[in-house]
């Protein structure tokens, strides 16, 4: 993928696969605006990138911030790929969960992506170009039962993309859509959350490298929804085929296996 300047822009820059997506992005000519809660840390990455970075600190499950980075999207005549990735995970029963904190996930992966992507996709399909990638998980297939709202939530993001996926076909527009499925991944993400690595076949772990590299591939090819690795794709070809009978009782024994009582933290960035 290659291009002369234009625009992307990616949430959860600060690190973790929004932080490889920017640095990718921005070795192919992309000039890329950072978006994250903590401004030192995008300050760091846009470093690196000798001018052609802009920073936008905003945390987007404040309606205030949510709409000065959707202004910036709808204002932005050169716009071609926005990578919505921002996003935070917790590990609690539903029940005995802070709500208001289960709302900032409903927020920050449901009605950031859809804002953000409308004002993007409006562009984009007057331009007959752009892409919009929005990182999903592995956790989209399964009903894990200390993390309820997480799965939904990127239930959510996979099922929205794929209507929007249509909507385009449906008009003809050449704009592309992405869901990115990523399982675990060398990130602040888990570390946080308290998961024990050790607990976890060392297969099953990704980079953040692999993860971005596999997503650009798959836009290349037009696939849709993008799962990396072979051992994922594998094990969410099979449970398709379980009865939920058998699905639940896999996630009621191995379901939340070794993990601490949950923090909030920003996915990937």
């Amino acid at each position: 993928m290659t291009t002369s300047g234009a625009l992307a822009l990616v949430t959860g820059a600060s690190s973790g696969i929004g932080a490889t997506f920017a640095r990718r992005l921005s070795a192919t000519g992309y000039r890329v605006i950072l978006v994250a809660r903590r401004r030192e840390r995008l300050e760091q990455l846009a470093s690196e990138f000798r001018g052609n970075a802009e920073v936008l600190p905003a945390d987007l499950t404040i309606d205030a911030d949510l709409r000065r980075v959707e202004a910036r999207i709808a204002g932005a005549q050169d716009l071609e790929m926005l990578v919505n990735n921002a996003g935070f995970g917790t590990v609690a029963r539903f029940c005995d969960s802070d709500v208001d904190e289960q709302e900032r996930m409903h927020r920050l992966h449901v009605t950031a992506i859809l804002r953000l992507s409308h004002a993007a996709l409006k562009g984009m399909i007057a331009r007959r170009k752009g892409v919009i990638i929005n990182v999903s998980s592995v956790a989209a297939f399964l009903h894990n039962p200390q993390s309820a709202s997480y799965g939904a939530t990127k239930a959510w993001i996979n099922s929205f993309t794929e209507a929007v996926h249509l909507e385009l076909k449906s008009i003809g527009s050449p704009v592309r859509v992405q869901a990115l499925c990523p399982g675990f991944t060398y990130t602040e993400f888990h570390d946080t959350l308290g998961i024990d690595r050790n607990a976890i076949p060392r297969s099953l772990w990704m980079s953040s490298e692999v993860i971005v590299g596999a997503s650009l591939r798959a836009l290349e090819q037009g696939r849709l929804i993008v799962i990396p690795g072979w051992r994922y794709r594998l094990f969410v070809g099979l449970q398709r085929w379980l009865p939920r009978a058998a699905r639940h009782a896999i996630a009621l024994k191995y379901g939340s296996r070794n993990r601490q009582p949950a923090r909030r933290l920003e996915q990937r960035s």
